[in-house]
């Protein structure tokens, strides 16, 4: 039986690869966008398309969804960074109790161990110029603390690698709390690659409640 699932921010980097690479692996789609002409001409007839604002998301827009996932970018003002953590608790609030839909929440690598008992976080608190990026940082950091406390919803989590780009699928290498690096010491992946790496969590899953991460080797 073919998944049906949800992609909020269908339009964004992320979103835009998990969804072509869901559609790739024969799952129906539904996108949750501010958008609908730009959704279309990413995607076309292939999607069935919600225009909404996310916060707007109610239980009858979900329940029929297998797995929802959160590629939500509220944008580069800082103070719309929060908007990360209201949202997936949000999303809780909305499925908790059932283990359906599933959510998927795609974190920063901010709350990543980088060793000595430092995550990546801690390291980026301590830059000159912090105030020009660390809120976006701060708030998925929350948003992964917050997490770790559900427990009446299903979820898991992936946190890119420090350097998440716009690319194709690549050779990669999962892991778990701990920011991976290359061979050549970059911690960087691809969305192509962390497009394929959702869907492929979302057709065979290997983690509940609980995040993981991905670097491109």
């Amino acid at each position: 039986m073919s998944l049906t699932i949800g992609v909020i921010g269908a339009t964004g980097m992320a979103g835009s690869a998990i969804t072509k690479e869901a559609l790739n692996q024969g799952l129906t789609v539904r996108a949750f966008v501010r958008n609908e002409a730009k959704a279309k001409g990413l995607f076309g007839d292939q999607v069935d398309y919600r225009v909404i604002d996310v916060f707007d998301i109610q239980k009858s827009d979900v329940d029929d969804l297998d797995v929802v996932v959160d590629a939500f970018s509220p944008g580069h003002d800082p103070s719309e960074a929060s908007q990360h953590v209201a949202l997936a608790k949000h999303l809780v609030d909305l499925v908790k109790g059932s283990d359906k839909p599933r959510l998927f929440f795609i974190l920063g690598a901010a709350s990543l161990n980088i060793g000595g008992g430092r995550r990546l976080i801690d390291r980026l608190e301590g830059l000159p110029n912090k105030e020009q990026f660390i809120a976006t940082p701060r708030a998925q950091s929350e948003e992964y603390a917050f997490l770790t406390s559900v427990k009446a919803a299903n979820w898991v989590a992936i946190s890119p690698s420090s350097n998440f780009v716009p690319g194709e699928l690549a050779p990669y290498e999962l892991g778990h709390n701990d920011l991976l690096r290359n061979e050549a010491g970059k911690s960087e992946v691809t969305s192509g690659t962390v497009g394929k790496v959702i869907v492929d969590e979302i057709v065979h899953p290997t983690h509940q409640n609980e995040r993981f991460t991905v670097v491109n080797k």
